[in-house]
């Protein structure tokens, strides 16, 4: 005697080796011998054959049709016998009941199980519901291996396009646009943004990872909408001096600026000029919540996105020719040793007369034209007693000659770069660098002994950290530091800005020690600018690579930075070159470069050899 009998889930049929009433021991066609439960068999049967059985069984089940079956059960609970007995119009054979077993529980839409060889019907709505979603999920089968074939072929799917954003910075791996798009991938061996590249998807390597950064970073996009009023302060008294600042030739957001005059007792009197937009708007003003929201200027090569409006940077920025609102600290300066006598801090109006670039000012104000008296330029005196007070004070912070180094200026023109050096330290930097520390330094001790909150920046053991309180900062050798320079393109020195106003015009603060602004601005800051220099950072290093595919570079010159990483000589690009012998830290090597991708911002370096002497 043979047994049809269910188990985990499915059903089994076995030669009865030893009846135990309550188990049986069974013997499968294969051979492989089992102990089942009683109560687990539902037919018992010796024809056909047990090797034929299941076989036979499944070919009746084919023939049944589930809806038929639906239509001929009725809506009360039902035995799958009962069922046999009405379909078949007699008493079923084995092998037909076993197929038709098979078929109901096969059908989990159109019958729900309710025991052993018990079922019943699913309710009309229910069955519709449970039909359409099979149907819709064939469908979209269907639709997923469509867009899979035409991915594959490279051609992009128009249905498609509206998700490219999505499918590339935020995918959502449950969507059929992101399944069909991996197994595209899959089949393409290439990774998303390559094969949406080569579909005609993705046009720019550049706008890829722009795009990026900004639907991380501003989903609702860049643009600034409704701005609020730009108010205008009245009644600043004006500055007898006269002003010139000395920034980059890209540089809109114009923050500081420079004077000097002669006193009546032979000193000089150095006025170091700041922007003053914490005039244009109060604190919880719509322009407020931009600077709040934004943090800071995102800047990268040939670009920027402001943190603060056009509207309010053109009202505040330090142009030429303007009489602009200031936080003006004026110091008096011995003119034997370029100490510093006395200082003050006035709100007031300042007339720029000059916005002096880099790319003009340096061929003339430099070490080499210095040494030699150089030619006559606009602000010449200025500047050379302004660069002599700047190394007074490098000197009195201990940090002689410590700012050396290479910066590098991006230049894009026409989808075009050109990349160009310039020495860390020169005069224009020092004078500039070392007057900033010196504001910055001096206003946050006037904070802090005055008893106004504000947010500092201090140095420990060579991590930076901004806080509340004021501390050393070893790296500059100052006592304490606050940001206060930059309040066009920094939200901490608007609020640092906020109470140096209060504190000279003896208002109450804006911000008390315990305010939630204050604290949520370090901390948002500090998030903001992790990213912001990250961005910064990898666009650098992808405007480097179209530097050397466009200028046909195949051979560079690079220092071993420690193991198997280099930094370039002539760009500033640091690389993994796994060729790369074991050599000390330091060393010169030549590199052949090869199969530059701009989507995945990588280039492939190989060692050629040492250029040292070993």
């Amino acid at each position: 005697m043979n047994v049809f009998y269910e188990e985990d889930g499915g059903f089994k049929v076995g030669a009865i080796l030893a009846d135990n009433t309550a188990s049986l021991q069974v013997e499968a066609a294969h051979g492989k011998r089992s102990k089942i439960k009683a109560s687990a068999v539902l037919l018992k049967f010796e024809l056909p054959a047990l090797g034929e059985f299941m076989e036979r069984a499944q070919q009746a089940a084919d023939e049944l049709e589930a809806d038929f079956l639906w239509e001929c059960c009725g809506q009360e609970e039902f035995g799958f016998a009962e069922l046999g007995q009405e379909y078949f119009g007699r008493a079923p054979t084995t092998v037909e009941a076993a197929g038709l077993l098979i078929r109901l529980h096969s059908s989990p839409m159109h019958f729900y199980k309710k025991g052993k060889g018990r079922y019943k019907a699913a309710p009309a709505e229910s069955l519709k519901a449970a039909l359409a979603s099979v149907e819709r999920k064939r469908q979209q089968a269907l639709l997923q291996a469509e867009y899979v074939a035409q991915l594959s072929a490279f051609e992009m799917p128009q249905a498609l396009l509206p998700h490219v954003n999505a499918l590339l910075y935020k995918a959502d791996k449950n969507t059929l646009e992101y399944k069909a798009l991996e197994l595209a991938c899959h089949a393409t061996a290439l990774t998303p943004p390559q094969l949406l590249e080569k579909c005609g998807a993705l046009t720019s390597s550049h706008d890829y990872h722009l795009n990026g950064f900004l639907f991380e970073y501003f989903p609702k996009g860049h643009e600034f909408g409704e701005i609020g009023e730009v108010a205008e302060p009245q009644g600043l008294p004006v500055s007898e001096v006269v002003a010139f600042s000395i920034d980059d030739a890209s540089t809109t957001e114009i923050d500081d600026a420079f004077s000097l005059i002669t006193l009546p007792n032979g000193n000089w009197q150095v006025g170091i000029h700041i922007a003053a937009p914490a005039l244009g708007f109060e604190p919880g003003s719509r322009l407020d919540e931009i600077g709040l929201e934004r943090l800071s200027t995102v800047y990268m090569p040939g670009n920027k996105i402001t943190m603060l409006p056009d509207e309010l940077v053109s009202a505040y920025t330090l142009d030429a020719e303007k009489e602009c609102p200031a936080l003006s600290m004026y110091l008096e300066v011995e003119s034997a040793d370029y100490s510093v006598v006395s200082m003050m801090t006035r709100v007031e109006r300042i007339r720029i007369a000059a916005n002096l670039r880099h790319d003009t000012l340096e061929p003339v104000f430099n070490e080499e034209t210095i040494a030699q008296g150089g030619p006559d330029f606009p602000f010449k005196t200025e500047l050379h007693t302004l660069l002599e007070f700047a190394k007074r004070l490098e000197i009195g912070r201990g940090k002689e000659g410590s700012n050396q180094g290479i910066d590098y200026n991006f230049v894009i023109e026409n989808d075009r770069v050109s990349i160009t050096d310039r020495k860390r330290g020169n005069p224009i930097d020092k004078v500039v660098s070392e007057l900033m520390i010196y504001v910055n330094s001096r206003w946050g001790k006037m904070l802090a002994e005055n008893g106004v909150a504000a947010i500092y920046r201090s140095q420990n053991n060579g991590k930076v950290r901004m806080s509340t309180t004021p501390g050393k900062h070893v790296g500059l050798g100052v006592d304490q530091y606050t940001w206060a320079s930059s309040p066009l393109r920094r939200y901490v020195d608007m609020i640092n800005q906020r109470q140096l106003i209060s504190l000279v015009r003896g208002e109450p603060a804006p911000y008390a020690a315990n305010s939630d602004v204050l604290h949520a601005a370090v901390h948002d800051y500090e998030v903001a600018s992790e990213a912001y220099n990250g961005f910064q950072r990898s666009m650098e290093r992808y405007w480097c690579l179209r530097y050397i595919r466009q200028e046909g570079v195949s051979e560079v010159t690079a220092t071993v930075l420690k193991e198997n990483l280099v930094r370039f000589d002539t760009l500033p690009l640091v690389m993994r070159v796994p060729s790369l012998p074991e050599v000390p830290p330091g060393t010169q090597v030549s590199l052949g470069l090869s199969d530059i991708d701009l989507l995945e911002m990588s280039v492939v370096c190989q060692f050629k050899q040492r250029l040292d002497a070993q």
